[in-house]
């Protein structure tokens, strides 16, 4: 009887062992944790947050939302995408470097031009619910080379846009941005954004 319970007494040392092998188990899943969440960061879907009001009323300063890294391998770029790209030099001004964020308004071979206060693509004027306010300026016409785009924040007053820094070179795009996750009140889908 006393042979059956010493049986069941731990060996000096199994108690380590067995404190070692979950830190072990541990260390495993957090490094695979990481390497996923790079790869998925780097080459899937990212997190950003916004940082100025050139994009109001449909994203506002504080906003956290989700871009889409590989949805142009799948599908073609559309006029009213919300991309965010690596700014060409000319569009450095202020932000330096950092990623901006705009709408997609013209496509490679439309024409551009601002004139009674709207946009005008191939000399018809686009339906735009998501702008804050009518446009105080002209611009244009232009024809949007090969290779390139050109983008507008939904702010169009007050964005540094491609009206004032020229065409957007499509190598530079990082991504569509598709959900906001936060504030919770605005939480889903952007607003004029398509599936």
């Amino acid at each position: 009887m006393s042979q059956e319970y010493s049986d069941n007494i731990d060996e000096p040392g199994d108690s380590s062992q067995k404190v070692w092998g979950f830190l072990k188990d541990i260390l495993q899943i957090v490094f695979f944790a990481l390497i996923l969440t790079f790869f998925l960061r780097t080459y899937v879907i990212e997190a950003r947050l916004i940082p100025s009001e050139s994009m109001l009323p449909t994203l506002e300063i504080g906003d956290r939302l989700l871009v889409d890294k590989i949805v142009f391998k799948f599908r073609e770029l559309e006029r009213t995408d919300i991309v965010v790209f690596a700014p060409p030099p000319e569009a450095q001004r202020g932000a330096g470097d950092d990623d901006l964020i705009k709408r997609v308004v013209g496509l490679p071979g439309d024409t551009v031009e601002v004139k009674e206060s709207r946009v005008f693509v191939n000399n018809k004027p686009l339906d735009e619910p998501y702008i804050a306010e009518r446009l105080n300026y002209t611009y244009g016409p232009v024809a949007i080379p090969e290779g390139y785009l050109f983008v507008m924040g939904d702010n169009r007053n007050y964005s540094f846009d491609s009206h004032a820094w020229g065409f957007l070179p499509l190598e530079n795009l990082k991504g569509r941005a598709f959900f906001r996750f936060w504030p919770l009140d605005r939480f889903g889908l952007i607003d004029g954004v398509k599936s």
